[in-house]
Parts: structure tokens; sequence; C-alpha cells
């Protein structure tokens, strides 16, 4: 379980108009066999990758055996967004990145599922960019999830979100050391001041040169720069400001009232990217439309990337949604 497996997409088209041939579409399983026991499927964030659950596992706080996400009950499968590099080919797609939307990713993971013959998913869950391809994969098969998982997402990109992403597609393309300079700005977003406090107090380094907080920093910047390419990262961040499940649609509600999902909307209170009051509000709208929408808030001092720290609140949150059923009420494989 867990081997990096591979599917063609043998044409791809793109909500802008361009096509693309053979896409590499990759993979990993965890848990139960396909086909026999209910399906997760996990969407990464913007560094992250289809390694989801064992030993280097990034979410394994909360996938495993006996864990949350138990993988003894449930197959769980994460792709990975093409082009992020994990799978060591790059030069298909990330050239020309402003050619896609999170709705491309959302339709390409259908177009996996499909061709590993999966109809129904008991549910989709994602932190952050991968919560929003959640939301955009939702609006597009609002019949085949069961559970709607965003976690310290939103269904839209905000102004605030956009504005962010210019800033780190500027530096993206005119530093001189552009993922390390990117990384350094973006973990400004993901913490906030309060938990940057706690954890340096205004410290120097033992040589005194520099504060503690700034060696932090950097030590960020360059492992991301050891581990990640920048046509990479450039697309990524483009995917963030592309989130709009109304795009070429109706409005909010009316596209939500065809979700037929359990919606679970997971916030954190301390965000500074994707702020908890639109959550909030998103919430508010659904209540007038569904009974089947839920609110739950992660508190914490450290922001955006509590949804990676704040593993036993996620836990208990998610929690009652995994372990009330066993045994999924649909056939999850197409004959």
């Amino acid at each position: 379980m867990g081997k990096l497996k591979k599917i063609i997409i043998n044409e791809w088209l793109t909500e802008n108009g361009k096509s693309y041939q053979n896409v590499p579409l990759f993979y990993q399983t965890f848990g139960r066999e396909i086909g026999i026991a209910p399906i997760v499927l996990v969407n990464h964030a913007l560094t992250g990758n289809s390694n989801v659950a064992g030993e280097k596992g990034w979410w394994n706080a909360l996938i495993g055996k006996n864990k949350t996400i138990n993988t003894n009950d449930f197959t769980v499968i994460a792709f990975n967004i093409p082009g992020n590099g994990f799978d060591g080919e790059y030069e298909n797609l990330i050239h020309n990145y402003k050619d896609f939307t999170a709705k491309d990713i959302a339709s390409i993971f259908w177009k996996g599922l499909e061709y590993l013959k999966i109809n129904q998913l008991f549910a989709v869950i994602g932190g952050s960019l991968g919560g929003g391809i959640a939301w955009e994969m939702a609006a597009l098969q609002p019949t085949k999830i069961e559970n709607l998982i965003p976690v310290a997402t939103d269904w839209k990109a905000t102004d605030w979100v956009i504005a962010n992403v210019l800033v780190q597609d500027q530096i993206l393309n005119n530093s001189d050391d552009p993922i390390t300079d990117a990384r350094i700005h973006a973990m400004l977003l993901y913490r906030t001041p309060q938990s940057l406090g706690r954890k340096f107090k205004r410290e120097k380094s033992t040589a005194q040169e520099n504060f503690q907080i700034e060696t932090w920093l950097f030590h960020h910047g360059l492992k991301l720069q050891n581990r990640f390419r920048l046509a990479s990262y450039k697309l990524m961040n483009h995917l963030l400001k592309t989130i709009d499940i109304t795009k070429n649609r109706q409005d909010f509600k009316a596209v939500a009232n065809t979700i037929q999902a359990d919606i679970h909307i997971v916030a954190v209170d301390t965000d500074l990217f994707f702020i908890p009051s639109e959550n909030r509000e998103t919430f508010e709208e659904l209540k007038q439309i569904k009974s089947n929408v839920f609110y739950h808030e992660i508190k914490s001092i450290h922001g955006h990337d509590a949804f990676l720290i704040e593993y036993e609140q996620l836990a208990q949150i998610i929690k009652p949604i995994f372990h009330t059923q066993k045994q999924p009420n649909h056939v999850y494989i197409q004959n």
C-alpha cells in the first residue's frame, strides 16, 4: 500500500479551452483495496503530495491503522496535482501554469476516479488549496460525495487571497532567489504574530547575528527550495486564486443547493489567509437552504497552519463522520 501509481489521461480540455494530451496523473492508495470499502479522497495543499499516511505521510496523525480515518475500515486515495513534482514529471504542464484552474484539477481528479471505476466517495477532505479543490469536485459532481470536508479554505478566493497570490507570483517571477523569498513571505500568512511571538520571544540565535525568527524563516525557505521546483510553486500558487464554484455557474446558494453531501466546514479561528468570518458567512448562507451543513472551528494561536499542527482538535472534529459508518450505503465501483 502507498506505492506511487500512474494513470494516463488521454485528453484533457481545460476550462480555458486548452487541450493537453497524455497527462500523467499519479496517486497513492492506503488501507483497504479499492472496491471493498468506503472510499475517502484526500486532496493535498500547496506544497503537499499524495503521501498522506505511513511513516512519512504528512497527515499520518489522522490517517492510518486505528487512526481517525482508519485504514482498516476505509480505502484512502490521494492524487498528486499534475505538475506538483512529487512524481518527478514536470514538463508536460507547468510552463503554461496560468492555463489551469482549481476546477480543472477537480475535473482531472474525477477523470482519475472514473478510470479506477469509482463512482461514489464516502468523503472528500482537503486543507487549504486541497479543500478548495474539494469544493470544486462537489460542484462538478454534486451527487457523488457523501461527506464534503473543506478545511482551512473556502469555496472562493477572496480579494485578500487573490492579492496575496499576486504578491507570491511577483516574487516567484522577479526574485533572484524566488522559492526562498516567496516561502518567507508565505510563512507570515500561514502563522500569526502571536504564534511567532510565543515561539521566538525576540531572542537571537547563538551567534547573536540574526533573530531566531529570521533564522527560522530562512530555514523554511531553503527547506522548500531543496524539495520543490520553481515551476511547481508557480502553478500551485496560481491555483489558489482560481477557486470559485460559481464561475460560469449560478450564484453560491444555487450551486450549493445541488450538492447532496453533508458539508462539514472546518475553519481556524486565527486563520489570516482563508479567514474564518468568510466560512461563518458561508455556513449562515447554507443553513438557509440545507439542513445537512455543519460548522467547526479549530481554536489555535497558529493561524492557517493549524490544520497541520492541531491534529487532536481536527481529529475530534472529524471523528464522528468516520466512526458513524463503516460500511458503504452505495456501490462504490462501477460494473
